[in-house]
């Protein structure tokens, strides 16, 4: 069976990624010197557990690792698993912090949700976790 706009076009008959909650890590390639990586996803999706409709986010990570860092692509499946979860703002992004601490255990971590406005109130929660190295931080 042919789908697409091509004649001939063959697409996988299955999705090649499917959303998890497994956060991979690698080891820190420098784990003796504090240094700070940032991350910005902003795709993220939930729904609104009142009314089920979708609510967008932009989520920024930034976080100084110990011995482990997040493994990208297994972050962004993470994230895609909350798509269609209900999750008030709040939760959600004190929940991606906790599994990113489990999942790491770093030095210094900080999640923010940077909500879209909905209902004419835009909404950003920040969650820290641990102390930021002065080293490594602005």
């Amino acid at each position: 069976m042919r789908r697409g706009g091509r004649p001939g076009a063959r697409f996988p008959p299955a999705m090649p990624s499917k959303p998890t909650r497994t956060l991979e890590v690698f080891a820190n390639p420098e784990p003796r010197r504090p240094y700070e990586i940032a991350m910005e996803a902003p795709e993220f999706t939930c729904l609104c557990p009142l009314t089920g409709q979708p609510d967008f986010a932009t989520i920024r990570i930034r976080y100084v690792p110990a011995k482990l860092c997040v493994e990208l692509k297994s972050l962004k499946l993470y994230l895609w698993s909350y798509r269609n979860e209900g999750a008030f703002h709040e939760r959600v992004t004190n929940e991606i912090c906790d599994d990113l601490v489990r999942a790491m255990k770093p030095r210094w971590l900080e999640v923010q949700g940077d909500f879209l406005v909905r209902g004419g109130i835009g909404t950003v929660i920040t969650v820290t976790h641990g102390r930021r190295p002065a080293a490594a931080g602005r």
